[in-house]
């Protein structure tokens, strides 16, 4: 798999950027912390808040695309229950770092279970449902229409053990069925079967994490 370099802005940018779009008023953390997180951050990664900071369906509604918030589908109300998959060690504290992020392009049409494998056998890792929102609210521009991204660094755990057949995944609202007209074009947090192929879903995935302080 060979992964083209996405770039982002410094740190201290990203920083206010979250601000701007209130994740810290809504996360209840201040100005001054959020942009203490970003002081020590390596340039060239992604500033990511953690689930025990905000959970990801507090994170979709500030997505927007075409002047349109992001929304989470109706049928995904336990959102927040997905959790990393065995294998994938997401830093403790309100912040963390993830670099050589790619949308997998080249993945277009794969299914989940089809595309783990690659992934993790190429020495990277698929990012979780919170890392690739948090992608987005830095990078709108990257969810593009017919190359968009599935986010199966997180499942969801079924009582007996199992995992749910349900794997994350964000794109773009066609406006039909139960998303409504009015979200038309919106971002949009959904879902995919495990098994399933899809023509505009490629699968994000990143090099790796990386731990901050907690500011």
């Amino acid at each position: 798999m060979s992964a083209p370099i996405v770039t982002f802005p410094d740190l201290p940018t990203q920083a206010r950027r979250l601000i701007d779009l209130g994740v810290g008023r809504i996360a209840g953390i201040s100005d001054a912390d959020l942009l203490a997180a970003a002081v020590d951050a390596p340039d060239g990664t992604l500033l990511v808040p953690g689930p025990e900071l905000i959970a990801p369906s507090a994170l979709a509604p500030l997505l927007s695309r075409a002047g349109k918030p992001g929304f989470v589908v109706v049928d995904m109300t336990d959102l927040d229950d997905f959790a990393p998959i065995a294998g994938i060690d997401v830093p403790a504290g309100p912040f963390y770092t993830i670099d050589g992020v790619d949308r997998g392009d080249e993945m277009l049409n794969w299914s989940p279970d089809e595309a783990l494998p690659a992934i993790t056998g190429a020495g990277r890792t698929p990012l979780t449902v919170g890392e690739g929102i948090a992608w987005l609210l830095q990078q709108p521009d990257r969810l593009e229409s017919n190359k968009c991204f599935m986010t199966i660094g997180s499942r969801l755990t079924k009582p007996n053990g199992k995992l749910d057949a349900r794997t994350p995944a964000i794109w773009i609202s066609g406006g039909t069925g139960r998303d409504g007209r009015d979200r038309k074009n919106a971002p949009k947090v959904g879902w995919c079967w495990a098994g399933n192929r899809h023509t505009w879903l490629g699968f994000a995935s990143a090099a790796g994490r990386q731990a901050l302080s907690a500011g």
